[in-house]
């Protein structure tokens, strides 16, 4: 049996944080272990806190590396630190309350990652109101077979359309294939609201891209090489890899902040745990104005509206 490594103590802002197992690999191809993923997390700490503050979180957690199972975990669990923080969630599908994890300070990031953290998804709503979303999110996911190239061209159109509703959209890499735009919004409507809005918004950058966009619900109907503008990401309890969260994959790509001019450029694995602290430090965070200003829905909910009356279904966001 391997023996294992030595903890070690991590200082996070005011608080430390005992690492267990810290020479365990996480990331084989890259040589990396779960005290380098640590340390990643405090070389962009003020982005991670900032992308997750006060939100519900989810933890994909990897207890045995990469190369173990994922466990997606709601709850966290008995024995948790003192300061670490919680909002409680309901889930109206189960009839179930969950304690998830809300991060307020970079020491809850590393606690996280000590009970196997990688990924963090945290919801778009915050704990003063987990109902209603300050936070809309665009993403545009490729098929299987769809070009990069085409998904820098349709987050030209995303650009476009945002500028003409008078809309700040922050990109960021996924991480993957495709990229995320985050928007604040005025925590003035529901899930159902905002998912709508979201919709009305993909439909818009279709008509403008039809060769290249689509917002076919089924996955199976859909163009292998086509973008798909996933709106359904806007609803209740559906999350997705924050800005500056590592991903679960052994190249070590990380989910990070970029300007819109770097999209004609960027490559989705530009952007992993070796290179972002070094970007981090020069840059900061790219996020960093992001809660300077809430905007609202009303016109994309004006087009929801004449959407629907055109006779354009709302898909069910349980049906896939």
């Amino acid at each position: 049996m391997a023996t294992k490594s030595p903890s070690v103590e991590i200082e996070a802002g005011q608080h430390t944080v005992r690492v267990t197992n810290p020479d365990r690999i996480y990331f084989a191809e890259l040589g990396l272990t779960k005290l380098d993923l640590v340390r990643y997390y405090l070389s962009v700490g003020d982005g991670i806190v900032r992308a997750l503050r006060e939100r519900p979180c989810m933890m994909h957690r990897f207890p045995d590396g990469l190369a173990g199972d994922k466990v997606h975990q709601k709850r966290v669990p008995h024995g948790a630190p003192p300061w670490l923080e919680t909002v409680r969630i309901f889930f109206p599908r189960y009839k179930r309350t969950a304690d998830e994890l809300c991060v307020t300070k970079v020491a809850d990031v590393i606690w996280a990652v000590q009970m196997s953290t990688v990924e963090f998804h945290p919801w778009n709503s915050r704990r003063a109101d987990t109902e209603k979303p300050d936070e809309w999110r665009i993403d545009l996911d490729p098929m299987p077979d769809c070009p990069f190239d085409r998904v820098r061209r349709v987050a030209g159109v995303a650009h476009e359309v945002l500028d003409e509703l008078g809309i700040t959209g922050f990109p960021k890499t996924s991480g993957g294939r495709g990229l995320h735009v985050y928007v604040r919004i005025a925590p003035e409507w529901g899930f159902s609201d905002v998912r709508r809005a979201a919709l009305a918004f993909a439909r818009e950058v279709e008509r403008r891209a039809p060769e290249d966009v689509t917002t076919t619900w089924w996955r199976k109907d859909r163009d292998p090489e086509a973008l798909f503008v996933d709106y359904n990401q806007n609803a209740r309890d559906h999350t997705i890899a924050s800005a500056y969260s590592v991903r679960g994959n052994q190249r070590g790509t990380v989910s990070t902040p970029i300007t819109w001019a770097e999209i004609a450029d960027v490559e989705p694995d530009d952007f992993t745990l070796r290179t972002v602290p070094a970007r981090f430090a020069e840059l900061g965070d790219l996020h960093a104005t992001i809660d300077d200003t809430a905007y609202r829905l009303d016109t994309l909910l004006e087009w929801a509206g004449r959407d629907e009356k055109a006779g354009l279904v709302t898909p069910d966001e349980q049906a896939e």
